[in-house]
């Protein structure tokens, strides 16, 4: 390789590592050639992809002394004051004159005396509660290791022998020590490198743009322009962009919309008739306990007023079974339980008040993607504040055959399932009910939700005299099966390496 084929900083940093032994660190580059750090990286990483050097990243361990190792480098360790004390009271004492004449606290003192017999500096008579001197004590690798951060204030292990590493432990074990782990990075000639070096290489200023001084002065002539390398690396700029997760729930809007579903939308504080009644769930059904919903604190109620026709139909249904053809759950409905403001549980109250709505079109398709809450215990596959995608369609002879097909294509499409799977289940607001499940290649099975075939008792009282199919589907889960992600709080990670890097899924 010929030496015209290098840029000024290149050059620099070739005849410094020349001159620093070969092998370096970026600091020492920065000391010697006068560059920023940026500079030299730059020009180094360049170096690397010519096959002139070796970067190697190498991890150091950083450590100092907290504020106890501050004391007890300015006043010795408690055993060496312990033992020094002894010797100046002619090398046998009683412990608590020894502890009295040393100004040691209980706790300190405990552990000066610990360290002072395993020492061997001195031993203890129980039976007299007396101490006696041993040997005079040394000086030992843990009081040089001391000594030296006094002076140094940061060392790094890497540097240290093997007697001083030892010491490293002592120390760091008596809790005195604070420390850190980091890098460093070293630039190695290779023997390219080495090559290009024996045929001296002259550093020639270089010049990125012609200035009217150079041109007046004509000393455009002496100097050597810049050539632009467009293959030179570059720094990673990161812009911003959407998270993920919220560009994964844009798409399966944009496909929902594609297969011919309206969005609907509901609140999030919501009273209890479409949460729970009109879905035909018993006022006293155990999933409106406290533990799965959450209760508004003030205020405590909604206004019903705008639905009294379908409240009171749905009243009779919960009650008898009004004109369902049901018998009902047979006891006394409340209007002021009807009432209760809640956080929506689950998107279904969207589709509620979607079917009372006067947009509705029969026959017609329906989608909304929706925060809900429900007072979960936190784990790996559940949070307390989640995402639904919820789905009904309304229309003429609608089979359940035709909501295991939309089940099917929205979990393969979607989700990037590789199979289905469903199996019957029970909600109060369908008959019949499914539970559909998902397998990828590597993931595993996992369990999406639930759908069904709205009962007479939902959709008669909302004033619906077709077949309703409903789907609610977890919508994290399916970014999770999607994205590989196998812990659902992984979807709220503050890990700004994975947000950056993690492409479109």
């Amino acid at each position: 390789m010929s030496s015209i084929d290098l840029r000024e900083n290149e050059r620099r940093i070739l005849v410094a590592l020349k001159e620093l032994g070969g092998k370096t660190t970026i600091e020492r580059i920065v000391e010697a050639t006068g560059l920023a750090y940026a500079a030299v990286m730059r020009a180094a990483l360049s170096l690397e992809d010519k096959k002139l050097v070796r970067i190697n990243e190498k991890k150091l361990t950083r450590f100092s002394l907290n504020d106890e190792g501050e004391k007890y480098a300015e006043k010795g360790l408690p055993e060496r004051r312990l033992a020094e004390i002894l010797m100046s009271m002619g090398g046998e004492a009683s412990i608590s004159d020894v502890f009295k004449a040393a100004s040691i606290d209980n706790e300190t003192a405990t552990i000066a005396l610990g360290w002072l017999i395993r020492k061997g500096w001195a031993e203890m008579k129980t039976g007299e509660r007396k101490l006696k001197i041993l040997r005079e004590p040394e000086i030992g690798s843990d009081e040089k290791l001391l000594a030296m951060l006094k002076v140094a204030g940061t060392l790094i292990l890497e540097d240290l022998d093997n007697d001083l590493k030892e010491a490293f432990k002592i120390l760091k074990s008596r809790k005195i020590l604070i420390v850190g782990e980091g890098s460093v990075r070293e630039v190695e000639l290779t023997d390219d490198g080495l090559k290009l070096l024996r045929k001296s290489i002259e550093v020639v200023e270089e010049v990125t743009q012609l200035t009217p001084e150079l041109i007046v002065t004509g000393k455009w002539r002496e100097k050597r322009i810049l050539k632009y390398n467009i293959k030179a690396p570059a720094p990673r700029v990161w812009p911003g962009k959407k998270h993920p997760y919220l560009r994964f729930l844009d798409e399966v809007r944009e496909k929902l919309v594609a297969l011919g579903f309206k969005e609907m939308n509901g609140p999030i504080v919501e009273v209890s008739f479409f949460n729970c009644d009109g879905l035909y769930m018993p006022q006293d059904h155990p999933a409106r306990e406290i533990h799965d919903m959450y209760l508004i604190k003030d205020p405590e109620y909604g206004d019903l007023s705008p639905y009294m026709k379908f409240l009171e139909q749905v009243k009779e249904t919960h009650e008898n079974g009004w004109k369902t053809g049901s018998r009902g759950w047979g006891y006394k409905f409340s209007l002021l339980m009807a009432a209760r403001l809640i956080l929506r549980s689950h998107t279904t109250a969207v589709s509620v008040r979607t079917l009372i709505s006067d947009d509705l079109e029969i026959p017609g398709k329906y989608f909304a993607i929706a925060r809900c809450y429900r007072p979960e215990l936190m784990d790996k596959t559940h949070l307390s504040e989640f995402n639904q995608v919820e789905g009904i369609v309304v229309g003429e002879d609608l089979t359940l055959r035709d909501l295991l097909g939309i089940l099917e294509r929205f979990a393969i499409d979607i989700a990037g399932a590789d199979k289905v799977r469903f199996r019957p289940d029970y909600f109060p607001f369908t008959e019949p009910s499914v539970e559909l499940s998902a397998y990828k290649e590597g993931y595993g099975w996992m369990e999406f939700g639930g759908s069904g075939i709205f009962r007479p008792e939902v959709t008669l009282p909302l004033g619906i005299d077709v077949p309703v199919l409903a789907w609610g589907l977890g919508v994290d889960r399916l970014f999770m099966m999607r994205a590989g992600i196998n812990d659902i709080r992984y979807l709220f990670t503050h890990n700004l390496d994975w947000l950056r890097r993690r492409e479109m899924i």
